[in-house]
């Protein structure tokens, strides 16, 4: 198999595309940061898949009687104010956690990428409005912005999902421009447009997977960014509201405690630090493996 995948030759172009995957995977493994990352990411994954199984207690169930406890074998990671297992609320944060990235994920990369590459591509006027609209955004810094979207809309989910998504998408647009920018007047890319390739053809088929990688890994690298800005809007309640589980709001209903019962708000803080540390530590190793020209 492996010689298969390493051939000279390719035989088709399944082929091909295995064994680059396959090169591509042992480059990756050789960075033990990276693996460490990606392992981080898995078990949050694995933690929101399987919050029901994982969560010894009821997340939301109060016991005022067993308020504040510290870590024990019942409860491994203490109660908060309420009784609530903190262990469980973590546990169930991390599918609020996931969801946001993978919502936030879903809509800021195609969008800057779309904006990009639109803007290199067609220039003049068009690009011109673009990047000025995209400098508008990047005036301002993302929390703050984030803040004002979400205090417009009704402080929820939905909201910080979208204030999140609307302050990220100019570093996409900024980065996928650029690389348009430099493939646009290629030879590749002239032979193709006098083939008769149509421009939505050029962009769609030949430019757009040429800038893929560098916006994968920018979208791997932001995510510790949007983790800590959900986090913040959590904080001052203008994300999931009560009694929902969320490592921000956690650390804020823990604040008043922090001196006596400090595992009411470290606990979710750590959370918050070792899934960002995470996400940056594997958009490291993935900048490493998919940079053509550290290959």
């Amino acid at each position: 198999m492996k010689s298969w995948l390493l051939a000279d030759s390719p035989a088709s172009r399944l082929q091909a595309n295995l064994g680059q995957l396959y090169l591509l995977l042992l480059a990756f493994l050789r960075s033990p940061l990276a693996v460490i990352g990606l392992c981080i990411v898995l078990a949050l994954l694995l933690c929101a898949a399987f919050a029901p199984w994982l969560a010894t207690q009821d997340p939301y169930q109060q016991a005022l009687a067993q308020r504040l406890l510290p870590p024990s074998a019942e409860h491994w990671f203490g109660t908060d104010h309420l009784g609530r297992d903190i262990w469980s609320r973590v546990i169930y944060g991390s599918r609020m956690t996931l969801l946001i990235i993978v919502m936030v994920a879903a809509i800021v990369g195609p969008l800057g990428l779309a904006i990009g590459i639109v803007a290199g591509y067609v220039g003049g006027w068009l690009d011109r409005v673009l990047m000025r609209i995209t400098d508008i955004f990047l005036a301002f810094p993302r929390l703050v912005l984030a803040l004002a979207f979400t205090a417009v809309l009704q402080p929820s989910v939905e909201s910080a999902i979208i204030a999140i998504a609307v302050t990220s998408w100019p570093a996409y647009a900024r980065l996928a421009r650029a690389e348009t920018l430099m493939y646009r007047g290629t030879d590749f890319i002239q032979a193709i447009e006098l083939q008769g390739a149509s421009p939505l053809r050029v962009l769609v088929g030949h430019i757009t997977p040429l800038c893929l990688s560098s916006v994968i890994v920018r979208l791997t690298l932001d995510m510790a960014g949007v983790i800590l800005i959900a986090a913040g809007l959590g904080f001052l309640g203008l994300g999931a509201p009560p009694p929902q589980a969320e490592w921000g709001a956690m650390i804020a209903d823990g604040r008043n405690y922090l001196i006596d019962s400090w595992w009411v708000a470290t606990i979710p803080g750590l959370a918050i630090c070792v899934v960002s540390l995470g996400f940056n530590i594997l958009g490291d190793g993935m900048r490493d493996v998919l940079d053509p020209k550290a290959r």
